[in-house]
């Protein structure tokens, strides 16, 4: 029998930190688009609250800078980049490349970054700007082909390159064209993933337009099983005829049941995600601190939060037969992220 995950583990080595808020794009899966635009400046996180964050952490090993922001927004970005690889820390961050100029691949490139990943979920400039709204593909598609330029340039394998393809009803037929494209843009892995949330937990009007938006666009809900079975199964021939690493989501929900005492998901132990504000919630996948809030480093030590009472009952419900709310509409808890 598999042992009950302690309650209060050891600090942990992976950290992601919404390094800023802002974000010049209105994705239509994405909380931003249903909240009001935040500034720049405004929703960067300080410098003085990352350093004294990796400080109170000192076995980190993983560090990803990003959250519901565009982290090449961030005034701070390189700084803190710069800062995890004189740590010693594994680096780097989801972006959607449309200020990704060959300047700053070109630094990232220079700093060892370890990864970058691109958020592209369309073949076609239509299908792509009507779900990133705000995106050329044009501009996109270039910025991610100069990246791959960059580290030809500087004979360097790093940063490792993945595209992020949200799958939706929408987009899903251009997914084998896209495995084409990638293949003759020196992408090295094309990560496939679901809705993120199905947002069932909430009932406020706050999420209400989102909670419509991924019920219409989720394909674990069946529907689509066939038709998406046929794309995937095309897209894996075509990404091994081109060489290209493909990752693609479970559309069968994983079984309720589980054993005795292991939880559904194993973000609480193992990492922490930190606002741009400095509010310590489970993991990436919630999207809005309103929601669950296990903490705030504007009055409390990360050590005393990661210990504390809040993130103790978090843990004990994950890993029993009653999860929090917040857990229970999430694609990496069901399986099918």
């Amino acid at each position: 029998m598999k042992a009950t995950p302690a309650v209060s583990p050891a600090l942990p080595r992976h950290l992601q930190i919404e390094i800023t808020s802002a974000c010049n794009l209105r994705c239509r899966m994405c909380l931003v688009r249903y909240r009001p635009p935040v500034n720049k400046i405004q929703g960067a996180m300080s410098l003085e609250l990352f350093y004294r964050l990796l400080d109170a952490v000192p076995g980190l090993n993983r560090l990803t800078l990003q959250g519901l922001g565009e982290p090449l927004l961030s005034p701070h970005l390189f700084e803190m980049l710069r800062e995890a690889k004189r740590r010693g820390i594994a680096a780097g961050f989801n972006t959607n490349a449309t200020v990704l100029t060959p300047r700053r691949a070109a630094e990232l490139v220079a700093l060892g970054v370890d990864w970058v990943h691109v958020s592209l979920d369309a073949a076609t400039a239509a299908t792509f700007e009507a779900i990133r709204d705000g995106a050329t593909f044009a501009t996109v598609s270039a910025n991610l082909r100069g990246l791959w330029q960059a580290k030809k340039e500087a004979g360097a394998q790093l940063p490792w390159t993945r595209v992020v393809f949200v799958a939706m009803r929408r987009n899903l037929a251009e997914l084998p064209e896209l495995v084409r494209l990638l293949s003759e843009w020196g992408v090295d892995e094309l990560r496939v993933q679901n809705l993120s949330h199905t947002f069932e937990d909430t009932v406020d009007d706050g999420y209400a337009e989102i909670r419509a938006y991924t019920e219409a666009e989720s394909l674990w809900r069946g529907a689509d099983r066939s038709r998406a079975d046929e794309v995937f199964a095309e897209a894996t021939q075509i990404a091994a005829e081109c060489g290209l690493h493909l990752r693609l989501p479970e559309l069968d929900e994983r079984p309720p049941s589980r054993l005795p005492g292991e939880p559904g998901c194993s973000w609480p132990w193992d990492a922490a995600y930190v606002t741009s504000d400095g509010v310590v919630q489970p993991c990436c996948m919630v999207m809005g601190d309103d929601r669950v809030a296990l903490g705030d480093l504007r009055s409390q030590s990360f050590e005393e939060i990661w210990a504390g009472a809040r993130y103790q009952e978090f843990r004990r419900r994950l890993a029993g037969d009653d999860p929090p709310d917040v857990c229970r509409g999430c694609a990496l808890y069901r399986g099918t992220f």
